[in-house]
């Protein structure tokens, strides 16, 4: 027997798999993907695609629970469900019932081929009041194609029975009647489980951050959908200096490095030549219109601010030769607060 637990090393999901496994049912914890997940972020060597860290601290956690990883990488239907979803944003553009259906979908048809019986969700009854009243988890394993698959382990008892519970295949003293947003009975379960290691209750999506979803609905208006630039909206400070260019300014070392690894050909990077200074990526259409502006931006947010001269050099990625300028005059406050993507 087999079942593919939709697992996101939070405590609920990590519970979940190792009541399965520990019923000698062969637990799948299948992770999703996206770019909205917070992170770091580096430029995998052999395939060029940004990848997050926290893909080992999940095998870990699936481990711990007696499962094993699977990761399902989200693509562009995703973006685009994120983009125009049918059921409406939560607070800021979290589609979470669009979400939730897309994850069921796609973990039915990971269950098919992986020959699994039935799906598992770490879902609590009344824990989120977007995605987890009676009424919208019925909607959305109907909407899904999923009805009576998806056993949610930690509430089974107060809700319709489903086929791994008709069938026998769970047992019945090892499905519970928790709701609410309490987290006091599934801290006492890890405890009885020895389960230590799970990511905190108010998860990691940014789709619910403001800052973050201001920059996404920018990309949004300007029909920009890439992964790449996606990515990017994690890191540093975002200008638009127009409909087709952006300029993003690292904010610290560490940022500077991966915006360093998610450059692409026809980028153009900038940085101050001997004061502590931040990278600056300049991308779109007609960027080296905009080079002196972002030099400017560049000695604002660098160890030369307050110079009255700053050499600021400047490069297009996978090209010769590296350029310079000389700034004499900063950026004036309210035109970089305009131009500012808050």
């Amino acid at each position: 027997m087999k079942a593919v637990v939709l697992f996101s090393g939070g405590l609920d999901s990590c519970l979940v798999a190792k009541i399965i496994s520990s019923q000698g049912i062969e637990a799948i914890a299948l992770y999703f993907k996206t770019p909205f997940v917070s992170g770091k972020l580096y430029r995998d060597p052999k395939t060029g695609v940004p990848q997050s860290t926290e893909i080992n601290i999940l095998k870990r956690r699936a481990h711990q629970s007696g499962a094993e990883l699977k990761v399902f990488s989200t693509g562009n239907d995703y973006i685009e469900l994120i983009r125009s979803p049918r059921y409406g944003y939560g607070t800021n553009l979290n589609p979470c019932i669009d979400c939730k259906i897309y994850f069921y979908r796609c973990a039915f048809e990971i269950m098919k081929e992986e020959d699994a019986q039935f799906l598992v969700t770490g879902e609590v009854l009344g824990q989120r009041p977007m995605t987890q009243s009676k009424p919208i988890l019925i909607m959305m394993e109907r909407r899904a194609e999923v009805e009576k698959l998806v056993l949610r382990p930690l509430s089974a008892k107060l809700l319709p029975r489903t086929i791994p519970e008709e069938k026998g295949w769970v047992r019945d003293d090892m499905l519970y009647d928790i709701q609410g947003r309490g987290r006091r009975r599934q801290m006492e379960l890890a405890k009885e489980f020895n389960i230590t290691d799970y990511s905190s209750p108010a998860g990691g999506c940014l789709l619910t951050d403001p800052s973050f979803c201001n920059r996404l609905k920018d990309l949004f208006d300007h029909n920009i959908t890439e992964m790449n630039d996606i990515h990017l909206l994690k890191l540093g400070r975002h200008f638009r200096l127009s409909e087709n260019v952006k300029l993003i300014v690292g904010r610290n070392q560490s940022e500077n490095r991966v915006i360093g690894e998610l450059v692409e050909p026809g980028d153009i990077l900038l940085e101050v030549v001997g004061y502590g200074s931040p990278l600056c990526l300049l991308r779109g259409i007609g960027a080296e219109a905009f080079l002196k502006v972002s030099a400017q931006i560049c000695k604002r947010y660098s160890d030369a601010r307050n110079v009255a001269k700053a050499k600021i050099r400047y490069w297009k990625v996978d090209e010769l030769p590296t350029r310079y300028f000389t700034i004499t005059k900063n950026i004036p406050e309210p035109e970089l607060k305009e131009k500012m993507i808050i």
